[in-house]
């Protein structure tokens, strides 16, 4: 009976770090991105820039931009810069919808796919195709840096362990502390 307690406290204490250890296996989020996820852009941007909460190296073939009827844009090779990635596009193709295709690996090493969409309302003009992609001094039109939504990255196809099966573990482990509580509790009666 005197066990009861130590037990106890352990299996809370336990439960805890589990709830706690959730957070801890996250991947690097998406903090901003110029184009901005659901971003209407009157003319295509002449850079990319990807802002993460931490620092990220890239995987093989780590950014591509898709339109309507599956145009896809050149894109330079990225530059890594702390946790901010930065690449010149040479865009074309008509007015529509455009997805952004993200792959990075995050600090704790695990990949990290996501996507960013974003509309053109009008078709890319042959003066927009002039410059080459490798020229990067060239600044984003009308796509501002702002933070994206979480939705940005919920097309996360890391190999990681998800938040849920953290929550269903720190669950598990709650239950189980009250019903060996409430069991000790009848056995003392």
């Amino acid at each position: 009976m005197k066990i009861a307690r130590p037990l106890g406290a352990f299996l809370l204490a336990l439960a805890g770090l589990l709830v706690l250890a959730g957070p801890a296996s996250a991947h690097a989020e998406l903090t901003s991105s110029s184009p901005a996820e659901g971003a209407t852009l009157a003319a295509p941007p002449r850079k990319i820039e990807l802002t993460f909460e931490e620092p990220v190296t890239l995987q093989p073939d780590p950014i591509s931009v898709t339109g309507p009827d599956g145009a896809k844009w050149s894109v330079s090779p990225p530059t890594v810069t702390d946790a901010t990635i930065t690449a010149a596009v040479l865009p074309s193709g008509p007015a529509g919808a455009y997805t952004l295709t993200y792959k990075v690996v995050s600090d704790d090493g695990d990949k990290v796919t996501a996507a960013i969409h974003f509309t053109l309302s009008a078709p890319v003009s042959s003066s927009s195709t002039a410059a080459s992609p490798t020229s990067a001094a060239a600044p984003p039109t009308s796509a501002a840096v702002s933070p994206a939504p979480s939705a940005a990255a919920s097309s996360d196809t890391s190999g990681g362990i998800p938040a849920w099966v953290w929550i269903l573990i720190a669950v598990v482990v709650v239950v189980a502390v009250v019903v060996v509580g409430l069991r000790l509790r009848r056995t003392r009666e």
